[in-house]
C-alpha cells in the first residue's frame, strides 16, 4: 500500500513536471511572438506618423483646395494611428504583461517541484532504511514501530 502511494505520487510529480515544462516552452514562445507583434505594430504606427507629417509638409506647399484635401487626409490618417496606438497599449497591458508574469509563476512552480522531489527522495531513503531494519531485526518491534511512527509524523 505504501509503495502504491509512492508510485501515485511519482506519477503526479512527473505529470506536474511535464505541465511546467510545457507551459515554460509555449508561454515563453507566445510572449516573444506577441512582443514582436506589438513592436512591429508600434513601428508601423511610427511610420504612419512620419507619413502624416510629410503629407502636412507637402500640403503647405500646394493650392488652397489641394491643401485642404491633403490636410483632411492627414487628419483622418492620424486618427487611424491613434487607434493603432490604443491597440499597441492594449496588447502590452492585456496580453504581453500577463504572459510575462507566467515566467515568474513557472519559476516558482519549478522551485516547488524541486522541493517536492527532494522531500520524496528523502522519504524513499527513509523507507528503504525501514525495510533494511525490518529485514535485519524482524523481531525488534520497538525499532520498527519507532521508524513507522517517525515516518507517519513526517507525512
Amino acid at each position: 500500500m505504501l509503495r502504491r502511494s509512492l508510485e501515485n505520487r511519482d506519477a503526479q510529480t512527473r505529470q506536474l513536471q511535464d505541465a511546467v515544462t510545457n507551459v515554460e516552452k509555449h508561454f515563453g514562445e507566445l510572449c516573444q511572438i506577441f512582443a514582436a507583434y506589438v513592436r512591429k505594430t508600434a513601428r508601423l504606427r511610427d511610420k504612419a506618423d512620419l507619413l502624416v507629417n510629410e503629407v502636412n509638409v507637402y500640403a503647405s506647399t500646394e493650392t488652397p483646395n489641394l491643401k485642404q484635401g491633403l490636410k483632411n487626409f492627414a487628419d483622418e490618417f492620424a486618427k487611424l494611428q491613434d487607434y493603432r496606438q490604443a491597440e499597441v497599449e492594449r496588447l502590452e497591458a492585456k496580453v504581453v504583461e500577463p504572459l510575462k508574469a507566467y515566467g515568474t509563476i513557472v519559476k516558482m512552480k519549478r522551485d516547488d517541484l524541486k522541493a517536492t522531489l527532494t522531500a520524496k527522495n528523502r522519504e524513499a531513503k527513509q523507507l528503504s532504511q525501514l525495510e533494511r531494519t525490518r529485514q535485519r531485526n524482524p523481531s525488534d518491534r520497538h525499532i520498527i514501530v519507532s521508524f513507522e511512527f517517525w515516518y507517519a509524523v513526517q507525512k
